[in-house]
């Protein structure tokens, strides 16, 4: 999934392999984004209650309730974006190899079905049998991952058209499964009947573990064998997700296709920040206008556009900085990150405790409490992301890249 290549700006013809560096930094910051749970901001923000910051601080390195967005939010859009992103470098490297498409189409049938059953595997380690649930980013991206390489393989024309119709196809589905009524049992479904959140009028089709993906996964998830019947998810993440994240991953596609092609870079930086402006208006105008919340957990088309937006905006950042600019030897940590991204998705979670028990064992157990106990979590979650930071960097120079 790795960007190398880009065309001349001048003939519009492929000239000398060149690394598109703007995307290896976007998907290092946002490995980073994610890497940053390890500090427990959230958690050291409670010392201070009366600081704005700290709140400021605390918002964006964790997920919303419901509707809106924090920048933590954007962490899973980002991911499924740069799929999109890559994807255009991946097919044109594999023509260039000779592949055909029968060949290609294998390999990104076999690629949907690893993504799929890792995160299956992710999500049910620590458990008594397999976690058969597939909302977590790697299943989604897996079980759209086909219908993108084909979409790939078509005219820009083509890929918008599918864009709408994912959106709006899927809008249609919420909408006209009927809304839970007033005897609806929020409370066996893990929604206080007072939550907050409750929409009202067309937007109550989106309601939390009351619509139309909801009902799915209800059938769904009970078809595989598991400890309990599924009921509910508690954050209200679907299974159905992965129809409208592949709306995002193909906004990511049709970026990708900009940035290979043999426009100049002030052209292709302009239509960057204009399409992801037009996104954001489209996703904060339909949530406004009453037809559709922007939610990240059950992947909204207002969300789709609205997170899309801002994926569009930062990669024109990036690209500006680094590609056109050439202001890039700042980067060059998240560069390190962004190389092996599958595999620190992967294995952030399962080795950290390790990690972190291993610097309390060799340096002394109240080693990170040298600046006061209510930061250990802090310092100590600081020293494992160091850890992990060396761990990519022995990879990176080793060239050893983990791919799917």
């Amino acid at each position: 999934m790795s960007a190398t290549t880009k065309r001349s700006e001048t003939d519009g013809q492929l000239g000398p392999p060149e690394r598109v560096v703007s995307i290896d930094v976007y998907r290092g910051l946002v490995m980073f984004l994610m890497l940053a749970e390890l500090l427990h901001l959230p958690q050291i923000a409670g010392l201070f209650p009366a600081s704005r910051i700290w709140r400021e601080i605390a918002f964006h390195t964790s997920h919303v309730e419901w509707t809106g967005c924090s920048l933590h939010d954007l962490i899973q859009p980002s991911f499924s974006f740069l799929v999109g992103v890559a994807l255009p470098y991946s097919i044109a490297s594999r023509m260039a190899k000779g592949h055909s498409f029968w060949w290609m189409f294998t390999h990104a049938a076999w690629r949907s079905l690893l993504l799929i059953f890792l995160g299956v595997f992710l999500r049910s380690v620590g458990k008594p049998q397999t976690n058969f649930t597939f909302e977590d980013t790697l299943s989604q991206i897996g079980m759209g991952y086909l219908f993108l390489f084909l979409l790939g393989m078509c005219w820009q024309r083509i890929q918008w058209l599918a864009l709408v119709v994912i959106l709006g196809g899927y809008w249609a589905a919420f909408y006209y499964y009927p809304a839970a009524g007033p005897e609806f049992d929020y409370a066996k479904v893990g929604v206080p009947s007072d939550w907050p959140h409750h929409f009202a009028g067309i937007m109550a089709h989106w309601n939390k573990n009351s619509n139309l993906a909801w009902a799915f996964d209800t059938w769904f998830l009970n078809l595989f064998p598991r400890e309990q019947p599924f009921i509910a998810n508690r954050g209200g993440y679907a299974t159905l997700s992965f129809i409208p994240t592949l709306g995002t991953m193909v906004l990511g596609l049709i970026a990708g296709g900009w940035m290979r092609n043999g426009w100049t870079t002030s052209r292709r930086t302009v239509l960057l920040i204009v399409t992801g402006l037009v996104c954001l208006g489209l996703g904060f105008g339909l949530e406004r206008a009453g037809l559709c919340p922007v939610v990240k957990r059950i992947w909204t088309p207002a969300w789709t556009l609205f997170s899309g937006g801002w994926c569009f905006l930062i990669l024109a950042t990036c690209y500006l900085i680094c590609d056109v600019l050439r202001f890039k030897s700042w980067a060059f940590p998240l560069i390190v990150i962004g190389a092996n991204s599958i595999f620190i998705y992967s294995v952030h979670g399962l080795w950290d405790g390790f990690i972190l028990q291993a610097l309390k064992t060799h340096l002394g157990q109240n080693v990170f409490k040298a600046f006061g106990a209510e930061y250990e979590p802090l310092v100590g979650g600081a020293s494992v992301l160091l850890v992990f930071w060396l761990i990519l960097l022995w990879m990176y120079r080793k060239r050893i890249l983990l791919r799917i």
